[in-house]
């Protein structure tokens, strides 16, 4: 018994041999199994020819032609990159000169600094919220609201600012800081701070001409660093809006004045997609030359792996310190 509708007949379709259409996978992009014993380089390089794995294996020879020609890499993060613990994986490479700027939010210097100070961080919000003390912790917020007075009246950026602050402390755990390593290795850390999201804004001690000055002063900073980005890598990781968007700004004042930035790769490390990172670090910016790519999943493993597979790349290379 038939239906109400009408079918269509399939009797005449044409079929085609498999071998006369291209095919985008093949096994010749397959991964290989891992084995006992194997480097991280060989792992890497036994992850299957597509898509992430490709791309993983092309951001590392971006990154190492960049680092061994002398070229820019711009490191950007949130504040949950410092919380996931892989900072002393980072460090190293800002010692040896592989990465040349440091660019932060707010959230990542309040993590950061307290780690640094005190050797923990990150509060139980749901909890403190309830009672009115979330983000009340006085001695976070005199530090860094005292560093950012410092640099509005010493006419620097904030990140030097609070870079030199944990130094002459005696920061107990400065060895886990991003800040006093980009200090110590004498490169920029900038802060980019949006007034009345971090925790230390809500204390009576904060200015907001001083922290703009201080975070405006760091916006012309990393903006002469994008100047030189050409043939280099940016790299963002966790900061989902204010880091994207401070980038495509000090892009576009680099491209205004006259740089050269058109060829240079853009990658977004984040636990899930967002538009911003795509939009304005990874797409926008990398149309015509550039290169772009986003990795989705925990910084504490992708980072430790990125961090890994560089070291068995480059070994104990080291950059000359230069501007």
């Amino acid at each position: 018994m038939s239906g109400r509708h009408e079918e269509i007949d399939l009797g005449a379709v044409r079929a085609v041999s498999i071998h006369d259409r291209p095919r985008k996978v093949s096994v010749d992009h397959f991964g290989r199994a891992p084995e006992v014993g194997m480097s991280v380089d060989e792992l890497v390089r036994r992850l299957p020819d597509i898509l992430a794995g490709r791309d993983f294996r092309i951001l590392l020879d971006r990154l190492e032609a960049a680092i061994r020609d002398g070229r820019e890499w711009l490191f950007l993060l949130g504040g949950h990159v410092v919380k996931t613990g892989v900072v002393p994986g980072l460090v190293p490479m800002i010692e040896r000169g592989w990465i040349r700027t440091v660019g932060m939010n707010g959230s990542a210097a309040v993590h950061d600094a307290e780690i640094a100070l005190f050797g923990i961080t990150s509060e139980t919000v749901e909890e403190n919220l309830a009672d009115g003390s979330f983000g009340m912790a006085r001695e976070t917020a005199e530090f860094l609201n005292g560093a950012a007075d410092a640099a509005h009246r010493d006419g620097t950026g904030f990140g030097e600012a609070l870079g030199r602050a944990l130094e002459e402390a005696n920061a107990p755990h400065a060895d886990c800081s991003l800040l006093v390593a980009a200090h110590r290795a004498e490169i920029p850390a900038t802060v980019h701070v949006a007034l009345g999201t971090d925790i230390v804004h809500q204390h009576p001690s904060a200015r907001g001409d001083a922290i703009g000055d201080a975070s405006l002063r760091d916006f012309r900073i990393l903006a002469a660093r994008v100047a030189r980005l050409e043939r280099g890598v940016v790299l963002n990781a966790g900061s989902a809006v204010l880091l994207p968007e401070v980038f495509l700004k000090a892009l576009t004042v680099a491209r205004n004045l006259g740089h050269r930035v058109d060829d240079f790769a853009a990658v977004n490390f984040d636990m899930i997609r967002h538009y911003r990172p795509l939009a304005n670090v990874v797409n926008r910016p990398t149309r015509g030359k550039g290169w772009g790519a986003h990795f989705t999943g925990q910084h504490e493993i992708l980072l430790p792996l990125l961090s890994a597979a560089l070291e068995e790349r480059l070994g104990g290379f080291r950059r000359p310190r230069s501007g």
